[in-house]
């Protein structure tokens, strides 16, 4: 088996890392790296897998504990060959409180067990994937396919753990429970405790002839491709749900949910901010003073819009409706045009000499905005 990279290391950041560091930095590793950016580079399926697995544990404040007190073998039943003799996780301790309890023996007074049934249904894990989609695609909304990695039944042992033609054995030593107790006399009277039983490693059940495929664990870990649903009006940074898309439960739990993080590329015209779309619209000096009909692109296509004579730079009108769907609703946002005046560049003499005779022709009221200025500059001068 190929040496793993630590997951710290992978995301680039440190191992006291917050949860929001954690976040902003898979989303940054998750935009440079998707596969289909570099679709030449076969690499980058890897590495994209790679940087999904470490946020899926890291973001995980129980997987990372596990993770950062055992390393991979905390967290990948696989790794090493941990999973061998039917052992779930790592060492054969299905979850944290399993891990607790063997190291402080679940002590008692009176023979109670604070441990969970060896054999109850457990949750399966939620699993993280970054979705980057064109700005359009984002306000019109579209079907994709996303390929996940997550955790499923065995389909060689149907989950059991045992190779075909064998069966699970019940725990002689615990009789199921997964733990065993043992009783001690102390100056301080009788103290009871509860541990690991060291038989079956917790599991309540024994595997003598483990699966050869899941090596026991009665979970693989696949990759699997979902259709999704990306809705109209999705925006940068939002998360979408699917449920029981994750990986499967442990004896007979329901699944884990799929959490897709979406990333939308930038658009060349267009700018959003909340359900509105902003843009820019440059006009010429002609048009600006004698007013036009310009042409306006939205993101439904060109519209036609008239500008009044003497239109200034940095204008800004409003289109009613023509902005981005709101999710799962029908209403929509505006758009927001912004003009501003192109000047003219590279003239030619004659252009120039007629310039200055149009220039010459008008007269301060022509200028309110200049003639109100150097009133008011005149105004505090004399004062």
């Amino acid at each position: 088996m190929a040496e793993k990279r630590d997951y710290y290391e992978v995301l680039g950041i440190q191992k006291g890392a917050s949860e929001e560091e954690i976040k902003k930095a898979f989303r940054k590793k998750a935009r440079e790296n998707h596969p289909d950016l570099h679709p030449d580079d076969p690499s980058y399926v890897e590495k994209f897998q790679e940087i999904n697995e470490a946020n899926e544990v890291l973001s995980d404040p129980e997987k990372r504990a596990r993770y950062d007190q055992f390393g991979h073998a905390g967290v990948d039943p696989s790794y090493g060959g941990g999973a061998a003799g039917g052992m779930d996780g790592f060492g054969g301790f299905g979850d944290m409180g399993d891990i607790l309890e063997n190291i402080f023996g679940g002590f008692g007074f009176g023979g109670g067990s604070t441990r969970s049934s060896a054999n109850a249904p457990r949750r399966g894990a939620d699993i993280q994937e970054a979705v980057i989609i064109n700005f359009m695609d984002a306000c019109k909304g579209k079907k994709q396919e996303v390929r996940v990695n997550r955790m499923t039944v065995c389909d060689a042992c149907n989950g059991s753990g045992a190779a075909v033609g064998s069966s699970v054995e019940v725990c002689p030593d615990c009789q199921g429970r997964g733990s065993v107790k043992t009783t001690q006399r102390t100056p301080f009277g009788a103290i009871s405790s509860s541990k690991v039983c060291p038989h079956c490693g917790g599991k309540g059940k024994i595997v003598k002839n483990p699966c050869g495929k899941c090596r026991g664990a009665g979970r693989l870990r696949v990759q699997k491709t979902v259709s999704i649903d990306i809705p109209a009006g999705i925006d940068d940074g939002q998360t979408i749900r699917l449920g029981g898309q994750g990986d499967c439960g442990v004896n007979g739990g329901p699944s884990g949910d799929l959490l897709l993080n979406v990333s939308v590329k930038s658009h060349p015209i267009f700018k959003r901010e909340g359900y509105d779309i902003h843009c820019d619209i440059p006009v010429t000096y002609m048009e600006a003073v004698l007013g036009a009909e310009i042409t306006v692109p939205t993101i439904d296509g060109d519209v036609k819009y008239t500008i009044g004579e003497g239109t200034q730079t940095g204008t800004v009108f409003r289109l009613k409706g023509k902005g981005v769907k709101k999710i799962h609703r029908e209403e929509r946002g505006n758009q927001y045009v912004k003009i501003y005046v192109e000047v003219p560049k590279n003239l030619t003499k004659k252009q120039k000499d007629l310039l200055k005779e149009f220039e010459n022709s008008l007269s301060d009221k022509n200028y309110a905005k200049r003639q109100s200025f150097f009133e008011k500059l005149k105004a505090k001068l004399d004062f």
